[in-house]
């Protein structure tokens, strides 16, 4: 396991974990929001995967036995779902596949917030990833989410994602104008994207299942980071591609997701795309 304090550019081999995906096709297991599944589902399999999207009580125990990675959503929190997360979680820690919550729109509603502890009280993640307001509530200090968007100011977002890494051992991926993935060890600041990303809802949802996708078919610690990394590339190049706005932006970025090749990222030079913080 590579620690991101002391990660180096040249640690990063992004044409090779597509290549990996394509090659393995895991499987991803999403338990999600209702508002984004197709668009989860869509995107885990242009990046090479496999999505799966069970999740009522039984039959989402059933089919983490069968998968390589689960990611669980919190953006709707009916019962039966939380169970069907609570269930899947309990069978992927016996199977030792990789975890990933996105706590989407915790620090807004005691429920999404009681939610949000009962999943970490009870299963171990490989990964979280949320919007800086998301993970600042998570961390226990303060944060301001509107419904499920991040608003205020989060100066401190490096060390709050650090503090959450130290005491859940997740890898935390802390989205917003600029991505901030970190462990207990570091942080790195990713400066990938594009402003239109902002302007498609359930691209936070995407971003989780990007990782969920990663996790499965790569390598500990790395794999979030790589994932943050090839998802905001994705980003920048749907955005060379003519679009009117957000609805033609979003179909662009589908296929972006899609068409980037091992060749395309092999020519991008990392170094002012990678920065360590903290």
């Amino acid at each position: 396991m590579t620690d991101l304090g002391s990660i180096d550019p040249t640690d990063i081999d992004l044409a090779a974990s597509l290549e990996r995906l394509a090659e393995t096709q895991p499987l991803v297991q999403s338990i999600t929001n209702t508002v984004t599944i197709s668009d989860v589902a869509n995107l885990v399999l242009h990046w090479g995967a496999l999505p799966v999207m069970a999740d009522s009580p039984g039959d989402a125990a059933e089919m983490a036995a069968a998968a390589d990675a689960l990611v669980l959503n919190i953006g709707q929190v009916p019962d039966s779902r939380v169970e069907a997360m609570c269930e899947a979680g309990e069978t992927a820690t016996d199977r030792g596949i990789p975890i990933v919550l996105d706590p989407v729109g915790v620090g807004s509603t005691p429920t999404r917030d009681s939610v949000a502890e009962r999943l970490l009280s009870e299963l171990e993640f490989a990964a979280i990833k949320g919007n800086y307001g998301e993970i600042s509530a998570l961390a226990g200090v303060e944060a301001d989410v509107k419904g499920v968007e991040s608003v205020g100011q989060y100066d401190e977002i490096e060390a709050t994602a650090r503090s959450l890494a130290d005491s859940t051992g997740s890898t935390v991926v802390a989205s917003g104008v600029e991505d901030i993935v970190a462990d207990a060890s570091g942080a790195v600041r990713v400066t990938v994207g594009h402003e239109m990303l902002g302007s498609v809802v359930g691209t936070g949802c995407m971003l989780g299942a990007t990782v969920g996708a990663f996790c499965a078919g790569g390598i500990d610690g790395i794999a979030p980071l790589e994932a943050t990394l090839a998802f905001g590339l994705a980003g920048e190049h749907a955005a060379d591609l003519e679009y009117a706005g957000p609805g033609s932006y979003r179909t662009n970025f589908h296929d972006a997701v899609a068409g980037l090749s091992s060749e395309h990222v092999t020519a991008i030079d990392l170094d002012d795309r990678l920065y360590p913080v903290g």
